[in-house]
């Protein structure tokens, strides 16, 4: 039986991984504390952690991890930008979840975008109070606008036949063109410069942190919306408060926020809300702020699920070889060039 401690569980999702650990002999410890210096003790006793998108898996924490014994963290998520994987590499593997259901995010990423432009949040809370005037609903068509996607992976390509559907001119940008995909790739300040709509589909890393700034919202079209599913970080959120009070940025729509690991995925609707920069987002008539919810599907969760444990069985029974080994060894983090032939370290 191979234990695996998983952190920050929340009860959406215990069924399908207790479902798919009993199937393939892993059992999973939940833990609703997140992971980080104060609780890496917890781990003492696994073989594996389990950990999201919030839990802090830096350098410290992966030497405890390695003084315990523990030899594999799987995140069961996409994005590790809170994983340390260079500090990783030579003590502790580092899997990942590349793909759980892309369709789930890219189609939130239009539930924000149509709720926001055709203002169904506010017409839902009128009619709940009786009133149905129509004033200060107005939206506008889709058909026949720009859209910028930043970021053509497999969340961003769905998302651009979701938009293309709709009748929108597509337009984007991505460092890793996918070839042969028919997308117009234009440069980044192209993209700025055009687009009525903005939406972010891209990892955080040091290149792409704040990418949304001060100086990308100047370049931006009057009355543009942004959309983020991606990551917090890609966004300067100072800099988006003040390009929505500046009324140079529409609408902003975001399932993500860079300080979130302390405030989303709780309520705390019976507290004050200490982060004054989300509570001044949150008031704005134009943003929608939902809490790390892209990925929130029955398909989306069993899919996390049942990767996250083959994942785990690949390295305890494939000699440590599993496809979705997350690597700094080449200098590629997901793109090894081992090939996943034999174990990294």
């Amino acid at each position: 039986m191979i234990k695996v401690a998983f952190y920050d569980a929340k009860e959406y999702d215990k069924p399908s991984f207790e479902r798919c650990g009993a199937q393939h002999g892993v059992q999973f410890r939940f833990l609703e504390t997140k992971l980080n210096p104060d609780t890496v003790g917890l781990a003492q006793g696994s073989d594996a952690v389990c950990v999201f998108v919030n839990d802090t898996v830096n350098a410290a924490v992966i030497d405890q991890l390695h003084a315990y014994g523990v030899k594999l963290i799987a995140l069961r998520s996409a994005g590790y930008n809170n994983v340390d994987v260079r500090a990783a590499f030579g003590k502790v593997h580092v899997v990942h979840v590349p793909a759980y259901s892309p369709y789930a995010v890219a189609e939130h990423a239009i539930a924000l975008l149509l709720t926001s432009v055709r203002r169904i949040h506010k017409a839902y809370n009128r009619t709940r109070e009786f009133n149905f005037s129509l004033n200060g609903l107005t939206g506008f068509d889709f058909h026949g606008k720009t859209v910028g996607v930043i970021g053509t992976g497999k969340i961003g390509r769905i998302f651009i036949d979701i938009c293309r559907g709709f009748g929108m001119k597509v337009i984007a940008y991505d460092l890793f063109p996918a070839p042969d995909s028919g997308i117009d790739y234009v440069p980044l300040d192209r993209l700025f410069q055009e687009s009525d709509i903005i939406s972010l589909h891209c990892p955080l890393t040091d290149e792409t942190r704040h990418m949304i700034g001060a100086e990308a919202i100047g370049k931006m079209k009057k009355g543009v919306v942004i959309v983020n599913t991606s990551r917090g970080g890609l966004i300067d959120a100072e800099a988006l408060l003040e390009g929505i009070k500046a009324r140079k940025v529409g609408a902003a729509c975001l399932d993500v926020y860079e300080e979130e690991a302390d405030v989303f995925f709780e309520d705390r609707s019976g507290h004050i809300l200490n982060d004054d920069l989300l509570s001044r987002l949150i008031s704005m008539p134009n943003v929608i702020v939902t809490s790390h919810q892209a990925f929130l599907t029955e398909e989306a969760l069993n899919n996390i699920a049942e990767t996250t444990v083959g994942n785990i069985l690949s390295y305890f029974h494939n000699d440590g070889i599993c496809d979705n080994e997350l690597c700094y060894r080449c200098g590629s983090i997901e793109r090894c060039k081992k090939e996943r032939k034999e174990r990294c370290f």
